[in-house]
């Protein structure tokens, strides 16, 4: 009985950081109507995530995607890979829009 209450006790914690995580990846995501079309892109940036997304199931590994674009980080395209995810279940993600100027 203990050992049961231990090993779920792990899986909540793990469900927890994965949660923290993710929404630490989202955090990378911007929606700016003034840019890009309003369509998702990486902060900062005008690289859209549908774009990232096209280019690895396409085939391109993540180093490839590290070397065509400098600017972006492994954890950008990791927030691109988190988004298409949420997306995918059909959740709504809240990404506040930048301010339009």
């Amino acid at each position: 009985m203990r050992l049961e209450k231990n090993i779920f006790g792990c899986i909540l914690l793990k469900i927890k950081v994965r949660i923290f995580s993710m929404k630490a990846l989202l955090n990378r995501i911007a929606v700016n109507p003034n840019v890009c079309f309003g369509k998702p892109c990486v902060k900062g940036t005008r690289i859209w995530v549908s774009m990232l997304l096209d280019l690895l199931a396409d085939g391109m590994t993540i180093e490839d995607l590290l070397k065509e674009y400098p600017q972006l980080s492994r954890d950008d395209i990791f927030a691109a890979i988190a988004f298409g995810a949420e997306m995918s279940r059909e959740r709504y993600v809240d990404i506040p829009t930048e301010a339009v100027s």
